[in-house]
């Protein structure tokens, strides 16, 4: 009997400890709400705490939260149609406003879309493509470019200092959208844009104009690579032609030595001796014969006068 009265009891005890106890974590701020309204002040406090059997307790961040909107298409000032893609971190600093004015993180994530979107749609609407893309300490020297052709693009003014630049332009996008934070219990950290992209038709514009540069730049480099052969063949021909000329110029003067030196000698051995010269020559005629040569002269010749002697002998 005694154990069925303790065993009742501790039953009660942990119901009534079920419904009236509650924890509340470090990371964690909570209200406790009566019949769907709040009661008493915010909970920052962590540890174990105490509320009614008919109250129920709402527990909210403390730490920072993470928003992610839409990709989203917005015209710049020039008119290019781009895709933006942003991020922002926010926090709850006033749970009870939060509680009432958008109830859950759901609710806020909500809200959030409206406005920041509004926002970043006016701002970048009100900027030139450039502004967005380009930090505030955008600086480019055209000279040290590894492809010259981009120095000579003329939609594109690289070395065009921007006045915002993206940094600034977030910054702006931050200051405008805390203004209706407040309202919403929550503090607005930080915007960011995460990415910037044309749209699908002016992606294909852009791609197919990259495209025909660079085919304009290859036709470019090759028609000054042809110049460049022509040129290189054009002077190996002319070093060819003076090799050429000065070889055979150096190939007559040397014959022409040689037949000069050859005629000395040949006149300093007739001079020596005219008969012996004569006879030389006379056998070299001799032997320029074939074997089969036929010869149509006189008797009386010359040519045979020393086989003549040669045969009496």
């Amino acid at each position: 009997m005694k154990t069925t009265v303790l065993a009742i009891v501790a039953v009660i005890v942990l119901t009534l400890g079920y419904f009236t106890l509650y924890t509340v974590d470090e990371a964690e701020q909570a209200i406790v709400v009566q019949f769907g309204e709040p009661i008493g002040d915010v909970i920052n406090e962590p540890g174990l705490k105490f509320k009614l059997p008919w109250q129920n307790v709402r527990y909210f961040d403390k730490r920072l939260l993470v928003w992610d909107g839409d990709v989203t298409q917005i015209p710049t000032l020039g008119r290019e149609f781009i895709l933006v893609d942003t991020t922002a971190r926010w926090r709850i600093t006033d749970p009870l406003l939060f509680l009432t004015s958008v109830r859950d993180e759901a609710g806020a994530r909500t809200r959030l879309d409206d406005i920041i979107d509004s926002v970043v749609r006016d701002m970048v609407s009100s900027t030139e493509l450039e502004e967005i893309v380009r930090s505030k300490d955008w600086e480019v020297d055209v000279d040290d470019l590894e492809d010259p052709a981009l120095a000579e693009r003329s939609d594109v003014n690289l070395e065009k200092q921007p006045k915002l630049g993206r940094e600034l332009l977030e910054t702006g996008i931050l200051e405008r959208a805390r203004d209706s934070m407040p309202a919403l219990g929550i503090e607005l950290d930080d915007v960011r844009i995460k990415r910037v992209n044309y749209i699908e038709s002016v992606r294909r514009q852009v791609e197919s104009r990259m495209t025909a540069e660079r085919q304009s730049i290859a036709e470019r480099f090759r028609s000054e690579g042809r110049g460049r052969s022509q040129e290189i063949l054009g002077n190996m021909e002319r070093d060819l032609r003076r090799i050429r000329s000065e070889a055979a110029r150096d190939a007559e003067k040397i014959r022409g030595e040689a037949d000069a030196e050859a005629t000395r000698i040949y006149g300093e051995a007739f001079g020596a001796d005219a008969e012996f010269y004569s006879f030389f020559r006379t056998l070299e005629s001799y032997r320029a014969l074939g074997e089969n040569s036929t010869l149509m002269i006189r008797a009386d010749s010359d040519f045979f006068r020393y086989l003549e002697q040669s045969q009496a002998e």
